[in-house]
């Protein structure tokens, strides 16, 4: 019986509608109205406190108190075409329905919510905590630390210079004179006249000589800048290491020595090198340094090229124009300077075959280190 009598009761404002206008004795219409209100504001109240999600708990609210489409709001806007004897009434039920109602919205969704939290699985505050993932080094940051690691057990320190040079010294200061090749607009990247990204580190070895007095050993690790165009082995944006060594009585055979260190710590013990007769301005003399290639122990492959070596820096003895230039005596003090391509050696350690992979920012490529 008691499901025959809920079925019976009007669910939405429309049935509660209908029946009221089917009521056949006089004047019942009004009495069968009030009578379906009062049943569905009891049908709703159960229906509510029944909830057992909170889900299900929305979908009620929302039939029966949704703003747009709501049962109590259809019957509050009914409530103005109704006789004025009966309006207060009506409207008075409706509106203690729908307070009553949201009450019990409130004090089902309190209920539940609290079942969830019990029926949570509890923490455990005496486990470790989960340490969050982190990241690596990039491939080229880590060449850089590995060939300062290098150079410092040789008493070579690390020191920086500005990536925006002037032409004082990435030209004058480095024995390049005016109509050098070298100082064309279509070679630099030119901010003005005076001024370009550098084209190499080798400017900070002016800066140092201009503000230091030897004995000097130091290394410049950063960015260089030349308006190449880009491919698998070149880029506008490159990396460097410029090394300088300043004192009494620094010859060609110290300069030998500690590039012959440097290759057997970076590519192991087995690493040769060899100097070839080369030309820079800022040197004199001059040589290419080339490493035995690690990857066929100098027998020949398609990494060097068949050739055994593997071409890795610029290097020679300081020309006395530039240590004039930083107000060194040349009669006095002797050195050595060498330049390092980090992203050649990069490339070479880690057998990656394409230059634009270091500035491309692929996780793919930079989770690999």
């Amino acid at each position: 019986m008691a499901d025959e009598t809920q079925n019976d009761r009007p669910r939405t404002w429309e049935e509660v509608l209908k029946r009221s206008s089917a009521a056949t004795a006089p004047d019942g219409a009004i009495p069968a109205m009030r009578d379906g209100l009062r049943a569905l504001s009891d049908l709703a109240l159960e229906e509510i406190r029944a909830a057992d999600t909170l889900a299900g708990l929305k979908e009620l609210r929302d039939h029966y108190l949704g703003r747009k489409r709501g049962q109590i709001k259809g019957g509050l806007a009914y409530i103005p075409k109704l006789p004025s004897e009966v309006r207060s009434e009506l409207g008075g039920l409706l509106n203690a329905s729908k307070r009553q109602l949201e009450a019990a919205v409130r004090e089902r969704e309190k209920d539940l919510s609290a079942s969830r939290a019990a029926a949570a699985p509890s923490i455990d505050i005496t486990l470790p905590g989960r340490a969050p993932p982190l990241g690596s080094l990039h491939p080229i940051t880590r060449t850089i630390r590995d060939i300062a690691q290098s150079f410092a057990r040789l008493g070579f320190s690390w020191v920086s210079g500005p990536e925006v040079e002037s032409a004082k010294y990435n030209f004058d200061g480095l024995n390049i004179s005016e109509g050098h090749p070298a100082r064309d607009r279509e070679e630099n990247f030119m901010i003005s006249s005076e001024v370009l990204l550098r084209t190499q580190t080798s400017t900070v070895q002016v800066r140092v000589m201009e503000s230091r007095r030897p004995p000097l050993r130091i290394i410049a690790p950063g960015r260089v800048y030349r308006p190449d165009t880009v491919d698998a082995t070149h880029h506008f944006m490159f990396h460097q290491v410029e090394g300088l060594m300043v004192d009494r009585d620094v010859t060609f055979r110290d300069l030998k020595t500690v590039l012959g260190i440097f290759a057997r710590d970076l590519f192991g013990p087995e690493a040769l090198i060899r100097l070839r007769p080369s030309f820079f301005p800022f040197t004199e003399p001059s040589a290419e340094m080339d490493v035995s290639c690690a990857f066929c122990d100098g027998k020949g492959c398609s990494v060097c090229k068949g050739t055994g070596w593997i071409e890795m820096a610029g290097c020679g003895m300081v020309d006395p124009s530039v240590f004039e230039f930083a107000g060194i005596d040349p009669d006095e003090h002797s050195g050595f300077a060498f330049g390092l391509g980090v992203d050649r050696i990069t490339m070479i350690r880690y057998q990656i075959k394409d230059i634009r992979l270091f500035t491309e920012n692929d996780v793919r490529f930079l989770a690999q280190f």
